[in-house]
This record gives structure tokens, sequence and C-alpha cells, in this order.
């Protein structure tokens, strides 16, 4: 039967033995970090000095290899952030988006704030006060930094450097009242009539707008689709010839720091890939989109540059910002195009059916953040209530 080994951190009986220097060595056999016995020693000029100077060098000795964390509730929060920025590496989980995101947020919310403290230093007050002071300005800033403040000050706890996570009991952040803005028909004719007017300006040089702008726009009312899962559609996604014709939102443009902007081969989660039929408007703005492509190939984009390289999100936020500029029509985003036509969906078909269409895996993520409510009772109610409260006197 194999002998029981003792506890990592504990040592076994201490012996000492005096040198021809006078000095007094105390040493013992210890069970360190990685489960190995070492010995360890430590000179003094008594007997007593000795044994109480090792067991000292003991009981501070970190459980932790020094190269798997190197730091202690004393390090600051900085060397905190570098360990948790190579842990996320190392773990490769995170897509690289998210994990550009992560470290954009840390470095730019959280870090300015705690950049002089100890993680000692680190409590619930002190977080609970930077959150509060954060969301004055904008609570989807204080919920981003709330984020990968926890994830950091989690991982201190699992490598236990903290004892507890201060974020486990800050207070709640209030999110503001918000009604989801949409575009009204009004607003669409506008939209439209400003794009058509730009498309189709007198040009005196430079290349003649292609259609793609106002193209994109109607597919991106006609899916809901986000901006960059339209520019990601592929020829091979779409089934024009079939009896209800539809796209398969199956990718999503990227552009990440040091990398060429490129087609992702998923949406924003492996969830929402869906196939979506088309209305009849999207389907003629892909058809004439379709007459300028010269390339056939299924993996050929359905919008690109002149060039055939992918358009970027932001270029295209851009030029719509400018065109709508010019015709007068205020905040004009890609994302309100999305809301709209999940609340056009919503009113119809219900909240399930708009969930479905944006590619929500929970109607309440749609209910929330898409969905603008609807004011008007439905007016049978006072027929209901003429019935039962409106007899004559």
């Amino acid at each position: 039967m194999a002998r029981p080994r003792t506890p990592i951190g504990t040592f076994g009986i201490i012996t000492t033995r005096r040198r021809n220097s006078g000095r007094y060595v105390a040493r013992t056999r210890y069970r360190d970090w990685d489960g190995k016995g070492r010995h360890v020693q430590i000179t003094g000029t008594t007997r007593p000095t000795a044994e109480r100077l090792l067991k000292k060098k003991l009981s501070e000795r970190d459980l932790f290899h020094p190269g798997f964390s190197g730091i202690s509730a004393d390090s600051s929060f900085p060397a905190l952030v570098s360990y948790w920025l190579k842990d996320m590496d190392l773990e490769d989980r995170l897509s690289p988006t998210t994990r550009l995101l992560y470290e954009r947020n840390m470095r730019t919310l959280v870090l300015p704030f705690f950049k002089e403290f100890t993680l000692r230093e680190i409590g619930v007050a002190r977080c609970d006060y930077f959150l509060k002071q954060l969301a004055k300005k904008s609570y989807n800033r204080a919920r981003q930094a709330r984020v990968v403040l926890r994830l950091a000050l989690g991982l201190a706890v699992r490598h236990e450097i903290l004892p507890r996570n201060p974020m486990d009991h800050v207070s709640r952040l209030r999110r503001p009242a918000r009604t989801p803005d949409i575009f009204s028909w009004e607003e669409l004719k506008a939209i439209r009539a400003g794009i058509s007017a730009w498309e189709h300006r007198p040009i005196k040089a430079g290349p003649k707008p292609d259609g793609q702008l106002g193209q994109i726009v109607e597919v991106m009312l006609g899916t809901s689709a986000r901006i960059g899962e339209v520019l990601a559609i592929c020829l091979g996604d779409l089934d024009l010839d079939a009896p209800i014709p539809s796209v398969r939102i199956s990718g999503t443009i990227v552009s990440r720091k040091g990398e060429p902007t490129h087609r992702q081969d998923h949406p924003k989660t492996a969830r929402s890939v869906r196939r979506v039929a088309l209305p009849g408007f999207a389907l003629r703005a892909i058809g004439a989109r379709l007459e300028k492509i010269r390339f056939t190939h299924p993996d050929t984009l359905l919008f690109s540059t002149r060039v055939e390289t992918p358009h970027t999100t932001n270029n295209i936020r851009r030029q719509l910002r400018d065109v709508m500029d010019r015709a007068g029509v205020p905040d004009v985003t890609p994302h309100r195009f999305r809301r709209t036509a999940a609340t056009a969906i919503n009113e119809i078909g219900g909240l399930q059916l708009a969930s479905e269409l944006l590619g929500h895996s929970d109607p309440s993520i749609t209910r929330e953040h898409y969905i603008r409510r609807n004011e008007t009772v439905n007016p049978i109610t006072a027929d209901f209530l003429e019935q039962a409260f409106g007899r004559a006197s």
C-alpha cells in the first residue's frame, strides 16, 4: 500500500548543527508547490534563532511557482492586468475580436483609475465607487468596465492571490430608461430619396457611384441583419430561384488592428446563422447588384470595393452619414434599420418571430434592446368596458 504524502506546504523534522564558524544551520525537508520534496535551510547566530528563521522562511514560501504568477496581494494592479492578458492568450478561448475588445476596455476604462493601487487595496467600496462614477458618464462604458474588472480580479481569486472577488458584492448597475429608436415611414422615404439623389448626381471627375450604398440599405432593412453580416453575404448564400427566395446569413466582416479586413465564417455568434426570406424590395436590390458583378464564384462577395476586397463597416457607416448629412436626415445608423425591421415584425407577427429574424437565442434580448413598445392598447377594451359599466341609469 502506497504511503500517503504530506500536504503541500508542510515540512518534516528540523535538524540543527553548528558550523566551524560558530553559526548554526537549521535544515528540513519541505513539500514544495509542485509536489516535490526539497531541502530548505537557513543559518543563525544561535540554535533557536536558526530554527525560528527557518520556520519564518517556510511560512512565507509561495505555494505557487514564481514563474506561474509572480504576483501577490501587494503587487500593483497593472501587474495583474499583464498577467490576466497572458492568461487569456494561454487559454485561447475567446475570439480575436473579443480578446482585443477586452484589452481595449481594460486599458482605456479601468486601468487609468486603478493603476496606482495594489491588489490588496482594491476592495468592494473602491470598485463600487469606480463603477458608479463611470456610469454617470456612460452606462455602456460602466457595463464594459465591470466585465473586464470582474474577470481580472476573478483570475486573482482562482490563483489564490486574493481571498475573494470584490466585484461579487458591488451594487447593480441601473440601466437608464431608453426607447429603441426606429425610422418612421416618412424618414425611410427621405433616406431612400437622399441616397438616390446622391447616387444619380452629376459627376465631373472620379468614378460614379455604383449603387451599392442604396442596395446595402435595402438588404439591411429587408433582412434585419447587422451591417457586417450584410457585407459578408456571398453569392453562394443566395437562393433566388427557390419558390421563396432567401439569403443565408452565415458570416460577418471584421477589421482588426494589424490584419486586413476579411470575412469571418460565422456571424456574431454561431447560433446567429440563419436563412432569411427576402421581401421584394430587397430582392430587387440584390438583382440590380448581381448585374454588375463580374465573377460568379460562390465565395464572391455580393458587396465589395472596386478591387473586389471587402468593404469595412466603418467606411459604409461614414459614407451613409455623409450622404444623409447632405440630405438633411439626422441620426441614420445601420443598427436603426435592424431595429426598425424587428419592430415591424414584432407588431405584425409577434416577438418570437422578430427574435428569430434577428438571430437572437433569447427573445428577452429582442424585447429589451430592439423593439419599440406599442403604446396603443387594443381599442376593443373600450367595447368591453362599455358592456360592463355603460348601462343606462
